[in-house]
C-alpha cells in the first residue's frame, strides 16, 4: 500500500510538510509506503478551461509543460492521498488551488480514477481561515468518490514560523491519530 501527499505550501519543508511527515510516521510504522510531493518551486498553473481533457479522456491535462501530469499520475496509482496546505488569506494557497482545479477537470472527464481511495486533508494555520482551507481540500476529495479519514478534531494545527506547529500538542496528537486511522482504513480495504 502507498500513500501520496501533496504539500501545497510555497515554503518547502515548512509547517505543512511537518504535519504531513507526522501523519507519514504513523503510516510507515504500520508498513505503509509514503511519498511527499512538494509544490514549492514547481510552476503548476491553473486550469485554462480549454476542454482538451474532456475531449481526449486520456487522464492527462493538455498543459504538459509542467509537473502536473506526473503528480496526478502518482495520485491515481496511490491507495491513499493526503492534501496539505497552509492558510493564505483565509483559504488554501494558490499552488494547491491550481493543482486541484486542474485535477478536478481531468478527473471529471475520466470518472473513477480516485474512486474508493482513502483521502485526508491537513491544514497549517497561524490563526484564522483553517476551516475554509480544510473544507476546500475535503470538498475536492469528496467529489472524487474518496473515503475521507478523520481524527479526534478537524485536521488543523496552529503555528506561524517554521516548526511552531510542533508546539501545538493537541494538533500534533491529532496528526498522529489521523495516521493511525488512515492506516486502519487502508488495511481494511486492502486485506
Amino acid at each position: 500500500m502507498k500513500v501520496v501527499a501533496i504539500n501545497g505550501s510555497p515554503r518547502k519543508d515548512g509547517n505543512t510538510a511537518i504535519l504531513l511527515r507526522t501523519v507519514f510516521a504513523e503510516l510507515e510504522r504500520q508498513g505503509i509506503e509514503c511519498e511527499l510531493i512538494q509544490l514549492s518551486g514547481q510552476t503548476i498553473g491553473g486550469c485554462t478551461a480549454c476542454g482538451a481533457c474532456v475531449t481526449r479522456k486520456d487522464g492527462r491535462c493538455a498543459l504538459a509543460d509542467d509537473g502536473f501530469n506526473a503528480c496526478l499520475a502518482k495520485l491515481v496509482a496511490a491507495d491513499g492521498i493526503i492534501l496539505g496546505s497552509p492558510v493564505y488569506s483565509a483559504g488554501v494557497t494558490a499552488q494547491i488551488k491550481a493543482f486541484i482545479d486542474r485535477a478536478a477537470m481531468v478527473l471529471a472527464a475520466n470518472k473513477g480514477l480516485l474512486r474508493h481511495k482513502v483521502g485526508a486533508a491537513v491544514v497549517a494555520a497561524r490563526r484564522g481561515g483553517a476551516i475554509s482551507a480544510f473544507d476546500t481540500l475535503c470538498h475536492f476529495l469528496h467529489s472524487k468518490e474518496m473515503f475521507l479519514v478523520g481524527s479526534t478534531y478537524w485536521n488543523m494545527v496552529y503555528g506561524r514560523n517554521i516548526g511552531e506547529v510542533a508546539r501545538d500538542d493537541e494538533g500534533m496528537a491529532n496528526m498522529r491519530n489521523l495516521g493511525e486511522n488512515m492506516a486502519w482504513l487502508l488495511k481494511k480495504l486492502h486485506t
